[in-house]
């Protein structure tokens, strides 16, 4: 059974039909028009360790036009850049004498894990600690080799490209698990601000700002911006539509992802506060599983394990309606997340979302992204 079962909200909605590439279709165009993005997501991180420099920097060398920092917080208040507060998977700190004493158990956002939490680090601690690559089916070699980078020090790479080339790369920071972070006296929307201005990177074309929860996005940006005399674009994010926003789960709110992404939400919720919606690309491309996998891209081994329905929610239309610019999450290469009807080609994939009208893709690969935008 399709995915679409488990939505409830959506069994009144109208599907729109998106066939495949090499189908006769009627392309959609961007809101405005232009080609779509490519967003660097943690860096060219299929290749490198994320969330790194050199990560950052080679996604702009492959082509991105924005690249993108997670944000969490240290000890003393300094942005850095992981994918989560929690660091065991990402770096080497597990295996440093010196941060033993350091491994707690956690409740981040209803969930408890053990670790170790940028929050119990110092900056100049963190400095210590070497990125490692979490995703073991990728190029394991350049573990060890670079720092955990600040908010600063990204900005301070986009710079210097734009010195060197002429290019103008924008950043696309999340705030990571804002509630918990306020909940400690961290709270990380203060200082993301203050860096930006600080370094008058405050351009709209080249910022925009993105959460999974709501009310940072709606009551502490917005009015931080506005007292900065600065209106950067902000993106709201979609989990998986039964899923709620972690504020909205704190504050007793019972809308899901589901009814925030709905058409009349859309135009008069989000777009009150956000220019822009990043749902996961699996949540409005509606698929099935495929039992056994099947082998795609002809390695010998049986890795892709869902096929299209051909359902696709009408979730570009109504941003575009609404005025909201659209940028899916997150495109992989590996055929492990790609779906048979590209025949291991993750060059298709790219094209079909090109087709439906995406503003933008975050990716892992940038290169391929770039190489899919070059051959529409």
């Amino acid at each position: 059974m399709a995915k679409i079962a488990k939505f409830g909200w959506v069994a009144a909605i109208a599907l729109m039909m998106v066939p495949l590439q090499g189908t006769a279709v009627k392309t959609a165009s961007t809101l405005s028009g232009e080609p779509p993005l490519v967003i660097g997501h943690r860096g060219a991180s299929g290749y490198l360790p994320e969330h790194t420099l050199a990560a950052y920097e080679l996604a702009i060398e492959q082509g991105a036009d924005f690249i993108e920092p997670d944000l969490v917080s240290t000890k003393d208040g300094v942005l850095i850049a992981r994918h989560e507060p929690n660091m065991i998977a990402t770096t080497n700190v597990a295996e440093l004498p010196q941060f033993r004493d350091r491994r707690r158990t956690k409740t981040v956002d209803g969930v408890q894990e053990e670790g170790f939490f940028s929050e119990d680090f110092t900056l100049a601690e963190i400095k210590q600690l070497r990125a490692r690559q979490p995703r073991a089916y990728r190029d394991q070699s350049h573990n060890d080799r670079y720092e955990v980078p600040t908010l600063q020090e990204i900005i301070d790479l986009v710079k210097r490209v734009e010195a060197q080339t002429g290019r103008k790369v924008g950043i696309y920071p999340e705030t990571k698990h804002p509630t918990y972070f306020d909940n400690l006296g961290l709270s990380l929307e203060e200082p993301l601000i203050e860096t930006l201005v600080r370094n008058q990177f405050t351009d709209p074309t080249r910022v925009f700002i993105q959460s999974f929860e709501v009310s940072n996005l709606k009551d502490q940006l917005t009015p931080l911006m506005a007292a900065n005399n600065i209106d950067l674009p902000l993106v709201q994010l979609f989990d998986e539509f039964h899923l709620k926003p972690y504020d909205f789960v704190v504050s007793g709110d019972s809308r899901t992802y589901g009814e925030l992404i709905s058409r009349d939400s859309l135009r008069s919720f989000v777009a009150t506060y956000a220019e822009g919606i990043g749902p996961w690309k699996r949540s409005f491309v509606m698929t099935a599983p495929v039992d056994p996998p099947v082998d795609t891209n002809g390695d010998g081994v049986a890795e892709t394990k869902e096929r299209l329905t051909g359902e696709v929610l009408p979730v570009i239309p109504d941003a575009h309606a609404a005025g909201l610019v659209v940028h899916p999450y997150t495109f992989r290469d590996e055929e492990s997340f790609l779906t048979t009807d590209y025949s291991g080609d993750p060059v298709a994939e790219y094209k079909q979302f090109y087709d439906m009208g995406v503003d933008g893709v975050f990716t892992d690969f940038p290169d391929t992204a770039v190489k899919a935008r070059q051959a529409r």
